[in-house]
Formats: structure tokens, C-alpha cells, sequence
């Protein structure tokens, strides 16, 4: 199987979020993921939502990674900071606190992982139509944030 990976080089600016999210939108509709596709929506929301977190969180810069060819879409996000995530408990009227949350509902698979002096959260979202629960499978498939992967990509 054949993986295509594109990056970004993200700085630590907030302005960067809005900037990664035009970028990733170009790849998907290069990657024959269109605009108007549901798929293209949910990843264009995980993305700016791990590019948010490491750049608000940590003020370093970061690399957004996507790649292609798998089961589904990974998505990457690695920065300086060895903070790993931390899920807060946002109260009704916050406005902030909801992004791992949403990651949580959204993609098929996340955790994080250490990596040098910083670390590496990532996400997959599967392309094809999922199963219905209590199908052949027998059980969900989310993996909660760990050092574990579940799929290795070269």
C-alpha cells in the first residue's frame, strides 16, 4: 500500500489555525476528498482543533502531518512541548475546553505519543462506511490517548 504524507510547518501564532485550514483543505480536494463531503468537514475540524491546542497551549511551533492511503486519513500534529494533553471539564458557558472532547467524537482513533524533546498527538478518521455497533466486530473502535498506535505509516 502506497502512503502519501504532506506537512505543514505551523508558527506559534493563532493567525496559524485559520492558515492550516486552507492548506488541509487544498490537499483533501487534491486527495479526491471534496469540499462538500462530510469526511472533508470532520477533518477539517480535528485539524483545527490539534493545531489550536499546540499552538495556544504550548506557544511552539508545530508540524501538521496528513496522510493518505491507509484506511482512512491520519492526522498529526507534533510540537516542542512535552505537556502531554490534558481533557478539561469546561463549565456550559465556557468558551474554551472542548477540544479534546471534540477530537474524542469525532475521529475513529487518537492518542499521543512522546517524541524527542516534544510530542506527537494524532488522529485517524475512517473512510469507509462504518459498521453498525454490535456488528461482526464486536466492540467499539476508539483507542483512548496512549502511547499506542494502531496503525503504522512509513
Amino acid at each position: 500500500m502506497q502512503v502519501l504524507q504532506v506537512q505543514l510547518e505551523v508558527g506559534p501564532d493563532p493567525a496559524e489555525v485559520g492558515r492550516a485550514r486552507r492548506w488541509a483543505r487544498s490537499r483533501l480536494a487534491g486527495s479526491g476528498i471534496g469540499d462538500d463531503e462530510p469526511l472533508a468537514e470532520t477533518l477539517i475540524l480535528l485539524i483545527s482543533e490539534l493545531v489550536t491546542n499546540a499552538v495556544v497551549h504550548t506557544g511552539c511551533p508545530a508540524v501538521l502531518r496528513m496522510l493518505f492511503g491507509g484506511p482512512g486519513v491520519r492526522v498529526e500534529v507534533a510540537d516542542a512541548s512535552d505537556r502531554g494533553p490534558a481533557r478539561r471539564q469546561a463549565a456550559g458557558d465556557e468558551t474554551n475546553g472542548r477540544g479534546l472532547e471534540l477530537v474524542d467524537g469525532l475521529a475513529d482513533r487518537w492518542g499521543w505519543q512522546r517524541e524527542g524533546a516534544g510530542k506527537r498527538i494524532w488522529c485517524e478518521v475512517d473512510c469507509a462506511e462504518k459498521a453498525p455497533s454490535g456488528g461482526a466486530s464486536g466492540g467499539p473502535s476508539k483507542i483512548h490517548p496512549s502511547n499506542r498506535e494502531p496503525h503504522v505509516y512509513l
